[in-house]
């Protein structure tokens, strides 16, 4: 079978055919879909696997097993972390679409809680590195559809934060990659921003420590200046800047407009009014 011509089939079928085809054809399904997971057509990896997996997960039509499976291997140095720190490789779409693949479980196991503890919680330790090493910023690459790896990272590390078995005490972790994500030489023009506060609401909904994103916001700022003492008025410096006060600008008015975490608010307010030189 071809697996782009079964997912188009695949597609257009009734929930019962999907169960029936299921029964017979599960394992080679997952093992083609995961094997292309990273395929640099866009309607394959985008708009014929990610979907499938999505339907698959919302039909109740994978087994505890396979959830397990696929949580195992997803999470694997060889789709998660695949080549990661490379920039401008086709590497970058096995990496961004497992992240996907994994939010996807995450968000099935906070109903079914089937995943292994053990596995959750060597996932949950390491949660923060992905974001930390992830270094191809590309938003849409032209005749190769959306990597948007920074943006998917961003969903993965929000949904990890509201499985009930996630541990607060690995959310410092988190922040210190969503800290340092906005020093990567460039300067996020697809909405990134916009998911990237989805952490931090995240942690707010497990009533994570309003002091704690204080202080993360504080340190975040504080890189400026550790920036200008030891490289000075670079192009680092500039794009730096400008990533961080655009994420915060996105979180202040985030938090404001949902009535949410009003000392972090002001803590916000003040270090975008200073590095912006509002009122001055």
């Amino acid at each position: 079978m071809d697996i782009k011509e079964t997912l188009q089939s695949f597609s257009t079928m009734t929930l019962s055919e999907r169960q029936a085809f299921m029964l017979q054809h599960s394992d080679w399904l997952l093992q083609e879909m995961l094997a292309h997971i990273g395929s640099a057509d866009a309607e394959l990896r985008d708009h014929l696997i990610y979907r499938t997996f999505v339907d698959l997960l919302s039909d109740n039509l994978l087994s505890s097993e396979q959830l397990q499976y696929l949580f195992e291997t997803a999470t694997g140095e060889d789709f998660l972390y695949l080549h990661i720190g490379e920039k401008t490789t086709d590497s970058v779409f096995t990496r961004s679409f497992s992240a996907l693949l994994v939010a996807g479980l995450l968000a099935k196991d906070t109903e079914l809680l089937v995943l292994s503890d053990d596995d959750l919680q060597k996932f949950f330790k390491k949660i923060g590195r992905y974001l930390l090493l992830e270094q191809d910023t590309r938003g849409y690459v032209q005749e190769k559809g959306w990597a948007h790896s920074i943006a998917h990272g961003a969903d993965l590390a929000a949904t990890t934060i509201k499985h009930p078995k996630f541990d607060l005490q690995y959310a410092p972790s988190i922040l210190h990659a969503l800290k340092l994500v906005t020093w990567k030489e460039t300067v996020f023009v697809n909405d990134e921003e916009e998911r990237l506060i989805n952490i931090v609401d995240a942690l707010l909904l497990q009533n994570y420590s309003e002091e704690a994103l204080i202080e993360f916001v504080e340190q975040a700022f504080d890189k400026f200046e550790m920036h200008l003492l030891t490289q000075g008025y670079n192009e680092h410096f500039f794009s730096g800047r400008t990533c961080t006060l655009n994420f915060m600008k996105t979180l202040y008015f985030s938090l404001k407009m949902n009535n949410k975490a009003p000392q972090l608010q002001n803590t916000i307010y003040g270090q975008v009014a200073k590095w912006l030189k509002l009122g001055n």
